[in-house]
């Protein structure tokens, strides 16, 4: 995994460990076996490696701003160990799909419930290293649909894993299969811009879009995985067509 670390051993500790696992390595593979298996995008390491950076990079953004992620103000811990949290979640959110896509958010959890022990041995204390895996499961958890992430550290990864969008990263069901809204709202998303907020707003995300038919992606997608968390006070979304004419995407559409 390739991520700033800024200073933060833990963190460091924790990527480094995971990435040299084959065990993690196999599960990584399986999950993007399986997504090929059902023509869906990206789900492998080059997913996972970019929600966690995408996930550090949001909660950095938040905690400059001053908001508190659970770790600090439940725990009495430090930011950097949100950090670790937010890692762990999006290193086995989608480890389950490595065996079913039906409920993976659950498979992910008895995996990491037997991985993050050994990933965590010696970076921390108990009963610290429990509370850390606790919160990185419920971060696991709570990326599905209707997941109701009850932290900061866990809404974070749930949004990282929707911001996932950038040009080329969901074209695979678009390029192979009959188009469909998914495939082509996903081809009309040219970029995600992540920056820190203005005024009250502690993050701003622009998302670049060729055609209105992105305005799905954004809306039934990255809206409905940022709607009722934590972070959804926070952050400014904001999509728009910078273009004077909309790409064209699909010529004819026959059923």
């Amino acid at each position: 995994m390739n991520a700033p670390t800024r200073g933060n051993r833990k963190l460091a500790k924790l990527l480094d460990r995971a990435s040299e696992d084959p065990q993690m390595r196999g599960w990584w593979h399986m999950a993007q076996v399986n997504a090929n298996r059902l023509g869906m995008s990206d789900h492998s390491w080059i997913h996972v490696n970019i929600v966690v950076n995408i996930g550090m990079r949001l909660l950095r953004l938040l905690v400059r701003k001053g908001v508190e992620p659970a770790m600090v103000a439940d725990h009495g811990m430090r930011d950097h160990d949100a950090e670790v949290v937010v890692a762990a979640g999006a290193l086995f959110h989608d480890t389950g799909m490595s065996i079913h896509r039906t409920d993976h958010e659950a498979y992910s959890l008895f995996l990491a419930a037997d991985k993050l022990p050994v990933l965590l041995d010696g970076v921390y204390e108990e009963p610290q290293r429990s509370i850390v895996i606790a919160e990185a499961m419920n971060a696991i958890i709570g990326h599905r649909r209707r997941g109701e992430p009850y932290t900061l550290e866990a809404g974070v990864v749930r949004v990282a894993d929707a911001l996932d969008l950038a040009e080329g990263r969901s074209r695979v069901p678009f390029e192979e299969r009959r188009p469909n809204i998914h495939s082509l709202s996903a081809a009309a998303i040219d970029g995600v811009t992540i920056s820190a907020g203005r005024e009250e707003k502690a993050v701003r995300i622009e998302i670049a879009m060729n055609n209105s038919s992105g305005l799905f992606q954004v809306d039934e997608l990255l809206a409905t995985k940022l709607r009722g968390t934590p972070l959804e006070e926070h952050v400014e979304v904001i999509a728009r067509i910078e273009a004077e004419h909309e790409k064209r995407l699909v010529p004819v559409f026959r059923i």
